[in-house]
């Protein structure tokens, strides 16, 4: 697997029991289970926190966590 594969596998666990859609990035973070302080690792470690940064306003609304997923790893330049 891949880092940007484990990292995006690693973000779609957190949010399985999130409602969608989301709407900001402030809900998004609050939906995971450790907030700003989630961390996600994979050779390269990336926390949600940092993740938040790189969203845009014009990113959501996110309809599933795949998609929330593919956003941040793209993001990241992962």
């Amino acid at each position: 697997m891949t880092v940007k594969e484990e990292i995006r596998s690693q973000i779609i666990g957190a949010l399985a029991g999130a409602t969608f859609p989301i709407y900001t990035p402030e809900e998004l973070l609050n939906t995971l289970p450790a907030g700003v302080d989630a961390c996600y690792k994979a050779v390269v470690e990336e926390t949600a926190k940092e993740a938040g940064y790189l969203l845009k306003y014009e990113d959501f609304p996110f309809i599933s966590a795949e998609q929330a997923a593919d956003t941040i790893v793209e993001r990241a330049g992962l």
